[in-house]
């Protein structure tokens, strides 16, 4: 928290610098993910029938950390900050994103077809619920 803190306190600086007006987006935090979702586009994984996560490049298999508030959630689309190998390959500091989202961040890294949505493909029950629902 306190590293968050600082990066605010900066940001909060270099607005001050260039007079730009500080607007806080309350609670939606649409437009937080959709940041981080530009900055980390390529640190993403889907969750697969299979029931566990995949890297949409790479289609490597990774979870997500048990330590994080998402372990249990199991949502669509996650972007990770990093992969941590264990006993398995976890990812760490997760966020929750929609698909659509990588199109608009990286047209230029994604193929639409990469990024269709699974929804209409059998999941294991109560599974891979969506940023949406």
């Amino acid at each position: 928290m306190r590293r968050a803190r600082d990066v605010r306190d900066q940001l909060q600086g270099l607005m001050e610098r260039v007079e730009m007006e500080i607007v806080s987006c309350g609670m939606d935090s649409v437009v937080i993910r959709k940041a981080v979702t530009a900055g980390f586009f390529y640190h993403t994984a889907r969750f697969s029938k299979g029931g566990n996560y995949k890297t949409v490049k790479h289609q490597q298999t990774v979870m997500v950390h048990p330590n994080s508030g998402l372990f249990e959630e199991q949502p669509r689309w996650l972007i990770y900050h990093e992969l941590v190998f264990t006993t398995k390959e976890f990812m760490r500091q997760v966020i929750e994103i929609e698909n659509g989202w990588l199109l608009e961040a990286a047209p230029h890294y994604y193929k639409g077809k990469e990024l269709e949505d699974a929804s209409s493909k059998k999941m294991p029950k109560g599974v891979g619920k969506s940023a949406g629902s």
